[in-house]
């Protein structure tokens, strides 16, 4: 074989690749836009269910525009401009030592594994026919046996009976902690109570507390199987539950402070 037929043989190579290469990245390019818009539809369709409003019959954006999506300052506990909810990422943000905290500067352990903690998050508020209150949805994560779970908690209007749970994201083994997903189990979060004389009480415990057992309103039973996805979402609760998390936003809502 010549050196001209291997040179040839390189540059239409080559020649493909490049025309490949291009194709692909016009595609990208060009499918971002209705990726980004899935991505948009996706989180709005788990906050919904999260909060039990999810109707399949209906479109998710139509149910959506009822929603109220603010921005909050964690430090705080209150409302803020300090960030655009349409495009903030709570993940990058806790990466970002500028919008973040670390949990020796927040003086707290960090039992959701969470590495930082973000200064702000996006939740989501939803009022009835009468322009009052009627549930809160808040992002929830934490580690639990092989991954960040990701999710959404609902409360109802008195910010302590739970409306519901999802989560969206998660690498759970399945049929062990991947049961999180469970639509049997998320039932059991329904009208648990979240809060009793300011305590926090919800928990997800190792076993199963038979009904009218001491504490049955505001515990769920674990999942069978899997010890570190139970005590990861417990943790995750405890976490965003307490004074580093949500409750001081919720006790600010609560009294009219936001």
């Amino acid at each position: 074989m010549s050196n001209e037929s291997v040179g040839k043989t390189l540059v239409v190579a080559f020649s493909v690749c490049l025309v490949c290469a291009i194709v692909v990245s016009s595609a990208a390019v060009a499918l971002r836009p209705l990726q980004n818009a899935n991505i948009e539809i996706d989180i709005q369709t788990n906050i919904l269910a999260a909060a039990g409003l999810l109707d399949e019959s209906m479109p998710v954006s139509e149910q959506f525009e009822s929603v109220q999506v603010r921005a909050v300052d964690l430090n705080t506990g209150r409302f803020t401009d300090a960030i655009d909810p349409a495009s903030y990422d709570y993940l990058k943000a806790a990466k970002n030592t500028s919008l973040s905290s670390s949990f020796a500067d927040l003086g707290t352990t960090d039992i959701a594994k969470l590495g930082r903690r973000e200064n702000y998050a996006v939740v989501y508020l939803l009022d009835d026919a009468q322009g009052q209150l009627d549930k809160v949805i808040l992002p929830v994560r934490g580690y639990g046996l092989w991954s960040t779970m990701q999710g959404f908690l609902a409360l109802e209007e008195d910010l302590s009976t739970v409306a519901g749970i999802g989560f969206f994201a998660h690498g759970e083994t399945p049929g062990l902690g991947g049961e999180i997903d469970n639509p049997n189990w998320k039932a059991q979060w329904i009208n648990k109570e979240a809060f009793e004389n300011e305590e926090l009480v919800l928990r997800v415990i190792k076993g199963v507390l038979p009904a009218g057992a001491p504490g049955a309103e505001s515990t769920v039973d674990g999942l069978s199987g899997a010890t570190l996805t139970t005590v990861g979402v417990d943790n995750l609760i405890k976490f965003w539950l307490g004074e580093d998390g949500f409750r001081p936003f919720l006790d600010n809502l609560k009294a009219g402070e936001v």
